[in-house]
């Protein structure tokens, strides 16, 4: 079935499956399903690119040396419910050791939630949006949802709905017991 996206309206009649998400041609765009309902996303901007880059590199460098599990790159979907389908893309993502042994090797998207995503607010996300967002990955399983606002120079650390955390760039961002013995300077993060 032709499928066609937007980001402010139903894209078909029927609910969208993952399975039908994942045989979408490549026509350059990042898609995201939202209880059966494909959003469109535009590629993201330089600025946003590099901040989901720098804050990647800093987990996998982290997590490949000391074989915590996996770090996963912008755009890795991530299979937050079913019937009707929920996936979702973080700009970064990491699922412990444990959670990869037990789950093997994917060809589709990576069931269930990551335990730490990490998101990035592009210039034109409206705020409620991106909250609604991080409530899912929270509501899903994930244990660390962290937030850069480029604007503000700041970073947003949530480990539940009541747990929330605003670093500035004289703090220091620090996985606790999700990404143990992880941390960086959140000035680090901005470049």
């Amino acid at each position: 079935m032709p499928i066609a996206a937007s980001t402010e309206t139903p894209t078909s009649s029927e609910p969208v499956t993952a399975e039908e998400l994942l045989a979408l041609p490549d026509d350059g765009f990042c898609y995201e399903l939202l209880r059966g309902t494909l959003r469109k996303m535009a590629p993201a901007g330089g600025h946003h690119g590099f901040l989901a880059s720098e804050i990647g590199a800093e987990l996998r460098n982290h997590v490949k040396s000391n074989g915590l599990g996996r770090v996963f790159a912008a755009e890795t979907g991530f299979l937050l419910a079913s019937d009707p389908d929920t996936v979702r893309a973080p700009d970064a993502a990491f699922v412990c050791s444990e959670r990869v042994e037990e789950v093997g090797a994917v060809e589709g998207y990576w069931p269930g939630a990551p335990d730490l995503a990490a998101e990035v607010i592009s210039p034109n996300d409206r705020y409620t949006e991106v909250e609604a967002k991080i409530m899912e990955w929270l509501d899903a399983g994930t244990r660390m949802v962290v937030v850069l606002d480029p604007r503000r120079r700041a970073v947003t650390v949530y480990r539940s709905r009541d747990d929330i955390a605003v670093l500035t760039t004289d703090d220091v961002l620090r996985g606790g017991e999700v990404v143990p013995g992880w941390s960086v300077p959140v000035r680090d993060l901005f470049g």
